[in-house]
C-alpha cells in the first residue's frame, strides 16, 4: 500500500475517533493501530501533529477536486465558488464532530497556507487566470469565507445545511463588494497617478 493510501486511512480513521480521543500524535498512533498498521507508521508518516493537520485540508480538497470534476462554463463565478466550498462541507460532513478538534488544532497552528491553498484549488477550477494583485487577493477573501463558514457549519442544524448555504451567500455577496471597492480605489490610483 502506498504512502498516501495509509495516510488517507489512519486519517480518516483519527477523525472518526476524534470526538472521544481528541486530535493529537497518540491519537494518529491510536488510528494508525485501529487500521492494522504499527503505532510507530503514524510517527513516520506524521512527523508533526501540523503535518497531520495539514494532510486533514489536502486530503479534502483532494476529493473535492476528484468531485468537482470541469466547472461548467455557463455558471456564474460566485455560482461555482459557492458550489465548490458547500461540496467540500458535504464531503467533510461524515467528520464533522471530529473536525472540530483539527480546527482548534488548525487555528492554533496559525493554518492560513493550507486554507490559501484551498481557495487557490477552488479559484483555479473556476476559472481564475489572474496572476496580478487580483490573485493574492480573491484567495485571501476566499480564504476568510471558507474559515468563517466552516466555523458556522459546525453548528449548523438546518436539513441539507441550508443555513450554511444562506450564510455562504451573504459572505460571497460581501467579498465581491469588497473586491469591486479594491477595483475602483486601484483605477483611481492609477488615473491619479498618469
Amino acid at each position: 500500500m502506498e504512502a498516501q493510501a495509509k495516510k488517507d486511512k489512519i486519517i480518516k480513521r483519527a477523525l472518526i475517533d476524534a470526538p472521544a480521543n481528541g486530535w493529537s500524535k497518540q491519537a494518529l498512533s491510536d488510528a494508525a493501530m485501529q487500521e492494522g498498521f504499527e503505532p510507530l507508521m503514524a510517527e513516520a508518516l506524521f512527523p508533526t501533529l501540523k503535518d497531520a493537520t495539514a494532510y486533514v485540508s489536502e486530503y479534502f480538497d483532494r476529493q473535492l477536486m476528484d468531485q468537482l470534476g470541469i466547472a461548467d462554463n455557463n455558471m456564474r463565478t460566485r455560482d461555482k465558488i459557492a458550489h465548490a466550498v458547500m461540496t467540500r462541507l458535504d464531503l467533510m460532513a461524515p467528520y464533522r464532530d471530529g473536525l472540530k478538534s483539527v480546527m482548534a488544532a488548525r487555528l492554533q497552528l496559525r493554518g492560513a497556507k493550507t486554507l490559501w491553498r484551498t481557495a487557490d484549488q477552488i479559484w483555479i477550477w473556476a476559472g481564475d487566470t489572474a496572476t496580478d494583485y487580483n490573485r493574492y487577493t480573491k484567495r485571501g477573501l476566499l480564504s476568510g469565507v471558507i474559515l468563517s463558514t466552516t466555523l458556522f457549519w459546525f453548528n449548523d442544524t438546518s436539513p441539507g445545511f441550508r443555513a450554511t448555504s444562506t450564510f455562504l451567500d451573504r459572505r460571497i455577496s460581501n467579498i465581491l463588494n469588497v473586491g469591486k471597492m479594491i477595483g475602483m480605489a486601484k483605477q483611481y490610483v492609477t488615473r491619479k497617478r498618469a
